[in-house]
């Protein structure tokens, strides 16, 4: 889900995060609300400074924006390019080998971008990835339903393979596909080189986790549609020319964005829910549009990409505080602090750290800036809210549905993004019809 605008770290567990913290006792269920009122507060909190100008350059020289418009300013600017997620080390590849649209910026971004738009339209999630949205989420509680006890974490993650693979087109895989996920998502981005033992570990390691891959899932699909093409995105990549280890790189970007952060989000959903007895009359009592409308609010106020970089490609003018101006010298790192941004009282409205479905933005909706904006906002928006939708609606329809034991909130530091492990749910096994 946090597509071109962020990255994933580790699925199985510290991610680079320094370990999980229980966070069981940070407040009760919440007292039935309303929409006016608020159904609650923010309970993955990332820390920080509590710094309050929206645009400020840290002792590292690496600018610091904090403010939704300066944010956006930047995000649409065409004198920023990608920043971190490894850009550095991918750089460095010979000019002949295809970047990942990730990596990309300028024209050749945005003709891929238009080309691959129709993957994502509101319209065609509907009608091409709803069934399998629904095939999916119902295997997963059927699967709680029998055993009775299962990990948020596992059933969401086997659900957002599944989708995401529907999209991308690695519908051949060989069996063990989830396995093989978990081992790939770097605990860092770019690489500590082999200049040390722990280098060269690290990058055996992820050549090893590529190749894993690549074998058991991208190559299958490729054989299979090079014979035959279908409306994917591998079928489409296949017709841009790519070689096979370029569409690989394509695979890995998208499986990022559609798998981890979807399995993260899904898992923040569902803690808000069972948490605040309110929010879940809400979300029940909602049709669908109501429904994406809390999901939306959940997600403004709990992003999973926490950090968002870029790099100044010429002086870059923002609005300052107190109407003043901030000039970014060229070359200059910014990183967009998403938990403060999407917070931002001057666009969010009142009350900004508490959840309010429908509420009014200025110039804005929910979920702020989670998925980015500019080129690289991440176009799957319309999946992950309806993906998650789809599952929760099945997962409270439960009778006695329960979470018996809340997550543990871990940290991946390279894009401050969370990761919430060890969420047990529990309903009476065989039960609910």
């Amino acid at each position: 889900m946090g597509g071109e605008s962020g990255g994933s770290g580790e699925s199985g567990g510290s991610g680079g995060s320094g370990g999980f913290r229980d966070v069981g006792d940070v407040g009760d269920p919440a007292e039935p609300g309303s929409a006016e009122q608020g159904f609650g507060f923010r309970r993955i909190e990332r820390g920080g400074t509590a710094e309050r100008c929206p645009v400020a350059r840290g002792a590292d020289g690496v600018w610091e924006v904090r403010g939704y418009e300066e944010a956006r300013a930047v995000l649409r600017s065409a004198s920023t390019v990608q920043a971190g997620l490894g850009i550095e080390m991918v750089s460095k590849l010979p000019p002949r080998i295809r970047r990942p649209v990730l990596y990309r910026d300028g024209p050749e971004h945005r003709e891929h971008r238009r080309q691959t738009a129709r993957f994502f339209t509101p319209r065609r999630v509907d009608e091409r990835y709803r069934e399998v949205m629904v095939r999916v989420a119902q295997a997963q509680i059927d699967r709680l339903r029998a055993d009775g006890r299962a990990r948020l974490s596992d059933l969401s993650f086997d659900l957002a393979i599944e989708v995401a693979c529907a999209v991308i087109g690695l519908t051949e895989s060989r069996p063990g596909i989830k396995d093989r996920l978990e081992r790939f998502f770097p605990e860092r981005f770019g690489t500590p080189g082999l200049t040390s033992p722990h280098g060269i570990y690290w990058t055996v390691r992820q050549n090893t986790n590529w190749l894993r891959v690549y074998v058991g899932d991208v190559r299958p699909a490729v054989r299979s549609r090079r014979r035959s093409r279908r409306d994917d995105l591998i079928s489409h990549l296949i017709d841009d020319g790519c070689s096979n280890p370029e569409i690989l790189g394509e695979c890995l970007t998208f499986a990022a964005a559609g798998m981890v952060t979807t399995r993260e989000f899904i898992s923040a959903a569902a803690w808000h829910l069972f948490s605040d007895a309110g929010l879940l009359a809400h979300y029940r009592a909602a049709d669908e549009p109501g429904r994406l409308a809390v999901l939306g609010e959940i997600l403004r106020l709990e992003p999973v990409v926490g950090r968002l970089s870029r790099r100044a490609t010429a002086p870059l003018d923002l609005p300052g505080a107190d109407g003043g101006r901030v000039t970014v010298p060229a070359g200059d790192r910014i990183d967009l602090l998403v938990d403060h941004v999407n917070v931002d009282e001057r666009t969010v409205g009142p009350r900004p750290r508490c959840l309010r479905p429908g509420r009014t933005m200025k110039d804005a909706g929910p979920p702020g800036l989670a998925f980015g904006d500019g080129p690289h906002r991440c176009p799957g928006l319309h999946i992950a809210l309806l993906e998650t939708d789809v599952f929760l609606g099945r997962l409270f329809a439960l009778p006695g549905v329960r979470m018996v034991s809340p997550p543990k909130v871990g940290f991946i530091k390279a894009i401050d993004s969370y990761e919430l492990r060890d969420c047990v749910l529990e309903v009476d096994a065989g039960g609910g019809g």
